[in-house]
């Protein structure tokens, strides 16, 4: 019997085979699903901010809420778990523009920032990134399995994608 785990907003967790792992409600927030296809295991981030460097007020940080260092902090877990850090590898989704500004702000582009600071930290760690669906102006939810290693991704407007 297998289980479907749920990460919320700003949260991250890891699943083994035959279980699944979702996140729904991304629209700025881009999933990271780290994985390692060897072993079955995948971990994901429900990142809401690119840069933790906004938290410095904050006692408690929270890891997953940052790309910077939701990613680290992923990768951490996943290796204390059995996982070869040279066999990880990634798929993202989300990071949308949910709201029209008439500024051409960029720091205000919370989705286009969110992506891109993933991709940073993903380099960082030296993990591959496979495939991404980032973007456009709908929210998504995903659902990744670690044993077909697909990422199922789901919209009311587009319907359901499998990459």
């Amino acid at each position: 019997m297998s289980e479907v785990v749920k990460v919320g907003i700003a949260d991250m967790n890891i699943v083994f085979s035959p279980n699944t792992i979702r996140t729904t409600g991304l629209g700025s927030c881009v999933g990271v699903i780290i994985y390692d296809p060897f072993q079955s295991i995948a971990g994901l981030a429900h990142v809401m901010l690119p840069d933790s460097g906004i938290a410095k007020t904050q006692k408690e940080l929270n890891k997953a809420k940052f790309a910077d260092t939701a990613i680290k902090e992923l990768t951490e877990r996943l290796l204390n778990k059995g996982c070869k850090k040279f066999h990880l590898k990634s798929k993202i989704a989300g990071g949308a523009e949910m709201f029209s500004f008439s500024s051409t702000n960029d720091f205000m582009k919370i989705g286009p920032r969110n992506v891109e600071a993933v991709k940073t930290a993903l380099k960082a760690e030296g993990i591959e990134l496979l495939s991404e669906e980032t973007g456009g102006n709908y929210g998504r939810t995903i659902e990744f399995d670690p044993k077909t290693l697909q990422l199922q991704i789901r919209s009311v407007n587009n319907g359901i994608r499998n990459i």
